[in-house]
């Protein structure tokens, strides 16, 4: 696996928590159609896994 530093993980984190919670906002909105909640929906996910992960990786370092 490759090697990040501290630095750039943070910044990742950042950027994928702030993606993060704009989908919830869409989420809690009500306003997506059935086919743009599912997307929507395995986006929050995924940036969940992500930031998990990057935070493990933190933690480790």
């Amino acid at each position: 696996m490759n090697e990040y530093t501290k630095q750039e993980l943070e910044e990742a984190k950042t950027a994928l928590a702030s993606t993060l919670h704009k989908c919830e906002k869409m989420q809690e909105s009500g306003r997506l159609q059935s086919s743009q909640k599912t997307i929507n929906d395995r986006r929050v996910k995924a940036l969940r896994i992500a930031l998990t992960l990057i935070e493990k990786e933190m933690r480790s370092k």
